[in-house]
This record gives structure tokens, sequence and C-alpha cells, in this order.
């Protein structure tokens, strides 16, 4: 008989547990500006949390969880102005109100995608661009007021590659943040910031003929933060959108734990962002690439690159259309490592 998965309390605050006491898994879906909840061990689906168009959701991105347990969305905004960052309770799921604004003309983010809290409070905003496709921000937010705290400089790096998706502190304590050139489809960085002074630390990670980093978002550390995996999407049609694996305290490529998301010839699946979780799965959310793959969830074994199809693709009558950006009840909204409470019994 298979051994039933529970989860325990530990001191860590786990939002909107099941009666069984297990987290819950929240995705942001774009199809209908929704955020979906779903069992994290069986995919069980358990309805939207944040009800479409709530607050003026329109193009759900980046997700956490504040230090007040209330749920925090990157809003893009999508075809209107300016993006914003919008806050739903924690237990409900209703909107409390904008914590960054859209009005702010300078301030606000365009197009925000990937954000995360610090430890002291910050909110970082990976703002991919500005109006006219010109290039992006990395924007620095108060995270109970919403005050703008500035944009972090990147001087030697080119302005015109500044396009930012994803971002993340590091085991080290910095900010790693997945950035591309809009003008070249095949680039890809991953730079380093000071988080408490804003300092550019330079590039940790460059694409190149070996790597093949293209276009990278998602961006996380392995649960003993030994390792940083990337969302890469593909060159070519011979070539496969990807899951890119650094080595991370060097950030040297380690080509050998590369997870390709299917191979040539088989329905693509490109993923805009990943996460760890529960029982040290990473978790996949297939944004789209084929009807056959678009709005499942995979859930991998990282050593053995294989994965269980958590929850269905729209074409199977699963309840994702767009699903981007994810998170957990138990995700740090810094590190966004995941604190694994999973006891087997």
């Amino acid at each position: 008989m298979q051994k039933e998965n529970k989860l325990i309390y530990t001191g860590v605050p786990s939002f909107s547990p099941l009666s069984t006491g297990q987290d819950l898994l929240y995705i942001g879906d774009g199809n209908d500006n929704t955020v979906k909840t779903f069992d994290p061990v069986t995919g069980q689906f358990l309805g939207a949390f944040v009800v479409p168009g709530s607050g003026g959701l329109n193009g759900p991105r980046g997700l956490l969880f504040d230090h007040e347990e209330n749920l925090l969305v990157a809003n893009q905004n999508v075809r209107r102005n300016n993006g914003n960052v919008l806050k739903y309770s924690g237990q409900s799921g209703q909107f409390l109100g904008e914590l960054v604004s859209s009005k702010e003309k300078d301030d606000a983010p365009f197009a925000p995608r990937g954000i995360i809290l610090s430890d002291d409070n910050v909110l970082f905003v990976a703002d991919f661009m500005d109006h006219g496709n010109k290039p992006g921000e990395l924007r620095a937010f108060d995270g109970t007021t919403g005050v703008f705290l500035g944009s972090l400089d990147h001087p030697g790096f080119s302005e015109q590659a500044f396009y930012t998706r994803g971002v993340v502190i590091g085991p080290d304590s910095l900010l790693y943040v997945s950035v591309f050139d809009i003008s070249d489809p095949n680039s890809g960085w991953v730079l380093r910031f000071d988080p408490n002074t804003g300092a550019f630390l330079g590039v940790f990670i460059e694409s190149n003929s070996t790597n093949n980093l293209h276009r990278p978002e998602g961006l996380v550390f392995n649960p003993d933060g030994s390792k940083i995996y990337i969302t890469s999407f593909r060159g070519s049609v011979n070539d496969t959108d990807k899951i890119l694996v650094f080595q991370g305290e060097t950030g040297a490529y380690l080509d050998e734990d590369k997870i390709d998301l299917y191979t040539v010839g088989e329905p693509r699946a490109f993923a805009q962002a990943i996460l760890f979780g529960p029982s040290g799965k990473l978790f996949v959310p297939i944004t789209g690439g084929d009807v056959a793959t678009t709005g499942s969830v995979r859930s991998y074994n990282v050593e053995s690159k294989m994965f269980d199809e958590l929850v269905s693709p729209t074409s199977a009558g699963g309840p994702l259309g767009e699903p981007w950006y994810l998170t957990f009840g138990n995700t740090n909204p810094a590190t966004m490592a995941y604190h694994n409470d999973v006891i087997i019994g």
C-alpha cells in the first residue's frame, strides 16, 4: 500500500490549510485572471482563491505571501496602462487594495513579472519593459506602504539588454535577476545585486554556445542552495524548451542536470516560472507550447528528471488555461525556498 504523505506544522506559517493541515499550491492563471489553488500532492483543484478580475487583476505574474500572511500579486495589466501590485487576504482571497499603485506615472512598474519580498520588507519587482518596448527596471518598494524606494542601477551592463523577468535572493543573501535583450531572442544573463545597498555586483551567468541560455525567466535555488535552476526557451524548431542548471556558488554550467521539457518532434511545452515545493520536487506549470501540454503542471524529481503530471492540460479538462507564476503557503517570500515539513507515515 502506498504510504500517505502528511504535512506537519513546525513554526512556519501555513496559509489557508486543508483540513489535513496540508499546504496549498497557488498558481496565477492569465487565461481568466485568477489565482487558483491545488493540493500539491494529489493535484486536486480546490477552486479560485482570487476570483476572475478581482481588484482589476489582468495578467497575474509574480506571487508571494508577505510578512503579514497576505497574498501579493504582480498584475501586468495587459494591454492597458501601467501595471501594479495587488494585495489579497491570505485567508479568504478578498481584495485588500493596491500595494503598488498603477497611477504613479514615473514610479509604477509598466510590465511587472517576478517579485520577492526581503527580510527587511523591501519588495523587489522585475519590471520587464517600459512604455514603447524600452528596457525595464529592477524596482524597489516598501513592502507595507508601497512607497517607491528607487530603481537599482547596473553600471557596465548594457542598458539595451536590461529586460528583467525573474528575481530571487540566493543562499548568499544576494539578489539574482534574469534578463535578456529582446532584439536578440537567444540572449540571456543572470545578474547579481546587493539587496541592502542596491549595488550592482556583475554578471553571474551569461548565455553562450555551451549552455544555450535563451530568454531566461524563472530562477530558483534547489533546497540545499548548491544549484540554481533557470527556465530557458528554444532557439529554433530543432531545439527544446528546458530548465538549465548551474552551480549555485560559481555559476558553472551543469549540463548533466539539464531538464528538457520534451524531445524534438514531441508536442512543445515551455514554462515561465518554476519553484521547489514539498518533498523537494520541482513544480513546473506549462504556460504554453502545444494544446497537448498547455495548462498542465508537472512535479519533477530533479535527480531522475522524471515527472508526474500533477494537473492535466486544458485540452484534457484541466482548470488552468495559461499558468504563470506559482507559490506555496510555506514558500519563503525572499529566497523562494520551501519549508519542507513533509513526513512519511
